[in-house]
């Protein structure tokens, strides 16, 4: 049971197609979400319920890389997570709130924006503020 007592499939991949999903349907399960993201990330950082769906419309794909999203179990480093744009779990704003891949979120730890954008890593993988998400060019312009 997800949140809201609805009955949700327990292994629901990233992307459905109509086929699973009309699949899904007839079988009984009814699937919450399920336009993009994997029911099985959880949200551990109280994020509350409108922003987190507010984030996941917005960011289908990394803020960073623009990997598109996959299930954990076929990666876990394009998997989907989330991602404290400045990295205080305090500040839980539309702002500060996006969904990245966890090989970008394992990267850029606790490193400040700016300076991560300036790691081998982002150089390796073609990351810089003319390839990010609007919402990360806009942390930027604002100084981070």
């Amino acid at each position: 049971m997800d949140r809201t007592g609805k009955l949700v499939q327990e292994s629901v991949d990233l992307r459905f197609d109509r086929a699973t999903r009309r699949s899904a349907t007839q079988s009984g399960h009814q699937l919450v979400n399920e336009d993009i993201m994997d029911l099985n990330m959880a949200n551990n950082w109280n994020i509350p319920e409108w922003l987190e769906k507010e984030v996941r419309e917005r960011d289908k794909n990394c803020v960073y890389c623009r990997v598109e999203f996959t299930p954990s179990k076929i990666s876990k480093k394009t998997a989907a997570s989330w991602e404290h744009i400045i990295n205080d779990a305090k500040i839980v704003t539309r702002e500060n709130i996006s969904l990245c891949c966890c090989g970008c979120n394992a990267s850029k730890g606790q490193k400040q924006l700016s300076n991560w954008l300036q790691s081998k890593y982002c150089k390796d993988h073609g990351i810089n503020l003319k390839t990010v998400a609007p919402i990360i060019k806009q942390a930027i312009a604002n100084g981070q």
